[in-house]
């Protein structure tokens, strides 16, 4: 991900803290919450790559039809899922704003905890643990109403709280204060020459969900999130197909000051996706990257082509999603040629909490002589990761790249409400010679070998409505001998070599 070098903040004390302001209105609209608030229903790319998507649908699903209510969309509804920008806005109700204008307010709150740090610039010392408070907060203000031009602006301000010791995490993945994350234009027909086909045309700073997210995402688990400057288009029929088409360049983030356009990177390609087939939903896409921000022996020009195809999940069927990508191009003045494949096959039963079983795959390609005039990393480009591997925040230590891993989880779904997840994954890198994703960690000689080991997650999901929610996890890392045997140029902190225990316990309100 773009980020630049990290500033301490020395202000930090002094800036108002908007978790009282958010507590406060919380707690005057609190009786607004027991009413059966209308939001609309999701569109077919919903859920793709989400965390809670049997819960929200649900959700939706029993609010729509309660209300009966007509769907006002958003702005940036063909944009990321809908659950990121959908809610019963309550404050706009108490305000007794007009149709045209729709504003809301988020709040997300999150401890979390790790120890024994591995990444080679955490030097805390003796696997000493490192707790976090992650706070982030939006505001959307959307002008239009239903008209076909509408504009939209998302501020968000994210920070981070227990921070500031040597070796603390802290990065543009985590801090991010007082920023605009959308300002946007839309050009949208309903039904363009009588065909019922729908046309938006976007132009501004956006974000972007497009599949499975694995590439391209709005981050949600991680405290920042990526944004781009440009323009995209999509046509389509709802819940059937649709194609969408965009030139961007991706916004450089900055900690403290105002992020920046990155005039020296452009992003651009192609999705289309169809769901004419119930049991063989596809996806084919082109991503282009001219990446000349950095350094010379790290800019990146590819050209990342693949295809997915899957089967939703229902009750008492199988259901499966393979997904194989390949990048081509230079990275520096080395020829690049990398590739990713992922598998999924589930199964769910039909009894009490709707059990489902799903066994994951994947491999993410490596350099495996780093030293040669080949590069076979795989760049995952601006993907997400929580919801496939584990969580990301200030721990995710699995990155898209030089990976290869098996897995099993079961979700539980006791009530519409709640869902239960309990995963383990076996973790090995592609090519030993090469770096371990983000941290820094690389054994030149390949002795150290390719097992990280594996790891145990338990998670447990509350939806209490659509603007309130909790989320609670614990994931424990068995380090593999990678560890054992990094050589100590490897650069490893002290006790990294032991199991990592990750906590996290986070509350989101929406208004």
């Amino acid at each position: 991900m773009l980020s630049t070098k990290v500033k301490r903040n020395t202000r930090k004390a002094n800036k108002p803290n908007v978790i009282w302001l958010l507590a406060f209105i919380f707690l005057q609209l609190t009786p607004c919450f027991a009413e059966e608030p209308f939001f609309p229903l999701p569109s077919f790319v919903n859920g793709n790559g989400s965390d809670d998507p049997e819960i929200m649908n649900d959700t939706l699903k029993k609010t729509a039809v309660q209300t009966r209510k007509r769907r006002i969309g958003t702005a940036d509804e063909r944009l990321s899922q809908h659950k990121e920008h959908e809610w019963a806005r309550h404050l706009k109700a108490q305000l007794h704003l007009p149709d045209w204008i729709d504003l809301g307010i988020e709040n997300r709150t999150r401890f979390e905890s790790y120890d024994h740090p591995w990444r080679t610039n955490q030097k805390i010392g003796a696997g000493r643990t490192d707790p976090q408070i992650a706070l982030r907060s939006r505001i959307r203000i959307e002008l239009g109403g239903q008209n076909p031009l509408r504009v939209l602006f998302e501020g968000q301000d994210a920070r981070a709280f227990m921070d500031n010791d040597s070796g603390d995490f802290r990065d543009t993945t985590s801090v991010n204060e007082w920023d605009i994350l959308q300002l946007l234009g839309l050009l949208t027909t309903e039904n363009i020459l009588g065909t019922g086909l729908r046309t938006d045309f976007h132009f501004g700073r956006m974000t972007l969900d497009f599949g499975r997210r694995r590439f391209i995402a709005r981050n949600d688990f991680r405290n920042t999130t990526n944004a781009f400057d440009g323009f995209h288009w999509q046509i389509g029929r709802d819940k059937i197909w649709r194609v969408r088409a965009f030139l961007v360049e991706p916004v450089i983030r900055d900690d403290v000051s105002l992020d920046k356009q990155n005039t020296h990177s452009l992003f651009w390609g192609t999705y289309a996706e169809s769901a004419l087939t119930p049991w063989f939903t596809w996806n084919a896409y082109y991503f282009g990257l001219n990446d000349q921000a950095s350094s010379v022996a790290t800019q990146r020009t590819y050209s990342t082509f693949g295809g997915r195809i899957y089967k939703s999940p229902a009750h008492g069927e199988l259901d499966y999603e393979v997904e194989s990508a390949w990048q081509i191009g230079t990275r520096g003045v080395t020829d690049h040629f990398a590739h990713f494949q992922h598998l999924d096959i589930g199964f769910t039963f039909n009894l009490p909490w709707s059990p489902r079983i799903l066994f994951h795959y994947d491999y993410a390609s490596g350099d495996r002589t780093p030293t040669d005039n080949t590069d076979q990393r795989f760049d995952t480009l601006f993907g997400a990761r929580r919801f496939e591997y584990m969580p990301s925040g200030i721990f995710g230590p699995f990155f898209r790249t030089n990976l290869n891993g098996a897995g099993w989880r079961m979700i539980l779904q006791p009530a519409t409400e709640w869902k239960i997840q309990v995963k383990q994954r076996f973790w090995f890198l592609a090519q030993s010679k090469d770096s371990f994703g983000s941290s820094g960690l690389r054994d030149p000689t390949g002795h150290a070998g390719t097992n990280l080991g594996s790891d145990v997650e338990f998670r447990v999901q509350w939806i209490i409505n659509q603007n309130v929610d909790f989320d609670v996890g614990y994931d424990h890392w068995f380090k593999g001998s990678y560890f054992d045997k990094l050589p100590s140029s490897a650069d490893l902190p002290q006790g990294g070599h032991k199991d990592t225990d990750y906590f996290y316990l986070s509350m989101r309100i929406r208004l």
